[in-house]
Parts: structure tokens; sequence; C-alpha cells
């Protein structure tokens, strides 16, 4: 089973229009560690799970329901009085335009005081749950850490609980500017300290930055593997370094790479040109879902587990919401139409 921590939200979209212009929404369910397991498990069906906190309300039963139909286990969801305001703590909530065009895509977050956030590291015995040896591989990452500051303890607690349990512990740099912008947050030089922390308990990476540097990474290939080698020596114990590479045309129109790093050595695929962006929000999270997929069959390779990354990133993109909403069979033959167009 894949078990991930992290912050699940009530995501409400406006369809085509701006959010400024809505006149009606849809909603899903979101958020950036859960889009990993909910893809792993809705996409590959493999058993996933999923560690949170909501408010015993209509809207975080309404939730619950959302994963659940997603097939994702519910066993390791805390549950929280309601207040009956919203006062004190709250199912979080974020509003998300898709863009178009030259309009790039926007979101409006209101998950001040949420359930998730206020996790401590009493609520969870990680021990106990990691010690039943159902779980291969834990996954969180930047956006749940970034909450506050007790969940930045609470994944480090995990990540150190599921690594001497001999679980693969998969860590994703993750930086969202609303999280840190308030003036006490101190910014991306924060969030890049707290992820240089909680990098040394990983085996696996899902990206570079903001760890070491400030910034994106870089798109220079050469560049990008110098950052990578250095993230390598500063974090000895990790394993594979596993990132997607964006180029964005516009909102509408991405092409979409990757690169591994395993052992010293790196690979890089060109993945897919000119993908007609429906949607991009969990994109990113699809990449890990595939990696993840193919790391955990029969046949791992970090080499193929990239490729399927970006196939599932790529039909993403082609769907609205967070989700993967494609199948296995799908990502498959986008697989197998890329590696016949380079056989050619």
């Amino acid at each position: 089973m894949f078990l991930s921590l992290g912050e699940i939200m009530l995501r409400f979209c406006p369809g085509d229009h701006p959010l400024r212009a809505a006149t009606q929404f849809t909603f899903s369910e979101g958020g950036g560690e859960y889009n990993v397991a909910r893809g792993i498990s809705r996409c590959f069906g493999i058993p996933a799970s999923v560690a949170t906190a909501l408010v015993d309300n209509e809207l975080g039963h309404l939730v619950h329901q959302m994963i659940r139909s997603s097939g994702v286990d519910t066993s390791n969801i805390l549950w929280r009085d309601f207040d009956g305001i919203g006062k004190e703590v709250r199912n979080p909530l974020y509003f998300a335009e898709r863009g178009f065009g030259h309009r790039a895509p926007k979101a409006c977050m209101d998950r001040g005081h949420s359930a998730p956030s206020q996790l401590t590291t009493s609520d969870f015995d990680w021990d106990e749950i990691f010690a039943t040896g159902e779980i291969r591989w834990f996954h969180t990452g930047g956006i749940f850490a970034g909450l506050s500051i007790s969940t930045a303890e609470v994944a480090k607690q995990a990540m150190i609980s599921a690594s001497n349990h001999g679980i693969h512990v998969s860590y994703d740099p993750n930086y969202r500017a609303s999280l840190w912008q308030a003036k006490d947050r101190g910014g991306v030089a924060a969030a890049a300290q707290l992820n240089s922390e909680l990098a040394q308990y990983a085996d696996t990476l899902f990206g570079v930055a903001p760890i070491l540097t400030h910034s994106a990474p870089p798109q220079d290939l050469t560049e990008l593997e110098n950052l990578i080698e250095k993230t390598a020596t500063t974090f000895p114990q990790v394993k594979q370094i596993a990132l997607g590479r964006r180029h964005i045309h516009s909102a509408s129109t991405h092409d979409y790479a990757a690169t591994v790093w395993e052992n010293g050595n790196i690979t890089h695929i060109d993945g897919f040109e000119n993908i007609q962006v429906l949607d991009r929000i969990g994109s990113g999270d699809a990449f890990a879902a595939g990696y993840i997929s193919q790391m955990l069959g029969n046949e791992p390779s970090p080499q193929t587990a990239i490729l399927q990354g970006s196939a599932a990133a790529a039909l993403t993109m082609s769907t609205p919401g967070d989700a993967v909403l494609c199948s296995a069979q799908d990502v498959y033959q986008l697989m197998n139409a890329k590696h016949s167009q380079e056989s050619r």
C-alpha cells in the first residue's frame, strides 16, 4: 500500500470564466500530496491511503465521500469537532481558474485555520501505522510541511518513522507562495530551508527547487545536471531524484519532459511536445503518481518511471480538476505511441 500525508481541499472551478467573472462553479477535491495517492489508486489500481484531518460537518463529509469514491483508504483521516462557524478549525477551500492562451491560470486560497494545518506530532502514532507491514511507500511534501510550524514537525516525524521501518520515503519540495507570503513566514528562503531539512529523510526527491536554490529549476540541461549533482551530494541518502520539466508556450500549450538521477547517472527524456492544456493543476502530482506506480511494480525502472510519469502528467492536463482521470491503459498507450515515434 501507498500512504501520503497532506491537506485535502475542496476546489471550486468557474469553468471557462475568470474567477472575478464567475457565474457558477463545479467542485472537486484536491491537494498536492493527496493527488498522488488518488492517481495511484484511481488510475493505476494500487492500494493507497491518505493521512489528514477533516472537520466533522457537511463539507467534511462531502470531501470524505469524494476521497472514498476515488478508492483511497480513509482509515488514517482524523475528525475534528466543528465550532459552528469555522472560527477555530475549518475544511480548506480553494478557487482556481484554468487559464487560456495568454491568460494564465490563477488560484485564490481560503485555507486559514484548516484542520490539517493544526495537526501536531501527537495526532498520529506513525510507528503503529508503519509496523503493520502493509505500507511500502510513504509520500509527503513541501505544501503540507509549509502549512504551519507543527505540520513541518509532523512530516519530519512521519518520514523518520517510515524510514526506520524500511519503507521507501519520497518528498516533493513543492513551493506555494501563498503559504509563505505572510511577514512572519520568511518567503521562499524559509521554504527552501524547510525543504532542505526534510529532504535529508527522503529516498526519492521529486524536484530540486526550492532546496538549494530560491528559484525554479534551470531550463539549461547542463545547469540542471549541476544542480542535481549538488543536491545528491548534499543529501547522500537520496537514491533517486526525479522531476518533470515544463516548457510553457502559453496557458493552452505546454511541452513536458523529464529527468531522473540514480546512483550518479542522469537520464533525460524529451517527453511530449505541444500538449493542449485544459487544466494544468495537478499535473506535477500526476507525474509523481505515474513514477511511483511504475517503481512499485514488478520491474521497477527509473527511466521507464519518468516516461510513465510524463504520460500521466500530459493526460492529466487534458482533463478538468486536479485528478488523473484517465485510465492506466490510456497512459500505457501514450507511452507506446512515444516509443513508436522514437523508433521511426
